[in-house]
């Protein structure tokens, strides 16, 4: 099972070496910062997938969280990460199509991987997050909340969409707007925690 070849490597690859990442927010999402805030157990298994630049990874890290994955299709973002981080794991530190990952996780931390993804994979990516996930573990994070196009990505959907979709495999914890988003995408994102069923 292959991404979208249309949205491959070179793909990716070539945004990050021609400066084409507008989502790349140069930081930790609000949200997402608000969330790790919350997180108690440090020793907890976490991925995070189309990780990008890996703010989210970084900030974990900083935090003390020890078992942090980051993985990315591209070469260049996880380099770059590197460069920022030395001290990360490199082992932790993975280039590869996060449909041929294979591991336990407790959270999969969502940064608008989803909507990245090639909508015709959506349902390949919820069976994928089930199996990545440990008996009660979760996907939380964030999804776009704008009208589904297909001038993408990003790939937009919203509230009804995901939960058609997700609430078969998971149980819908959390499917909200966010009031912290940064303001270009405020009113366009929606924080989520989704927990494994059996």
């Amino acid at each position: 099972m292959m991404e979208n070849p249309n949205f491959d490597q070179a793909f990716w690859s070539s945004k990050y070496q021609e400066g084409q990442t507008g989502w790349d927010m140069g930081e930790v999402s609000p949200p997402i910062k608000a969330y790790i805030d919350q997180l108690e157990n440090k020793e907890i298994s976490i991925l995070i997938p189309g990780a990008g630049n890996a703010y989210e990874a970084a900030y974990l890290f900083e935090q003390g969280f020890s078992n942090v994955t980051v993985l990315d299709l591209a070469k260049e973002p996880l380099s770059n990460f590197k460069k920022r981080m030395p001290e990360f794991p490199k082992e932790k530190l993975i280039q590869q199509d996060f449909f041929n990952h294979e591991g336990q996780y407790d959270l999969i931390l969502e940064q608008t991987f989803f909507c990245a993804l090639d909508p015709s994979l959506r349902i390949n990516y919820i069976n994928k997050m089930k199996s990545l996930l440990k008996e009660r573990g979760k996907l939380s994070g964030l999804l776009f909340d704008f009208r589904l196009n297909d001038e993408g990505p990003p790939f937009g959907g919203d509230a009804d969409a995901y939960s058609l979709a997700f609430q078969k495999q998971f149980y819908l914890k959390t499917l909200a707007p966010c009031y912290n988003s940064i303001k270009p995408r405020a009113g366009k994102e929606l924080f989520i925690i989704f927990e494994k069923t059996n």
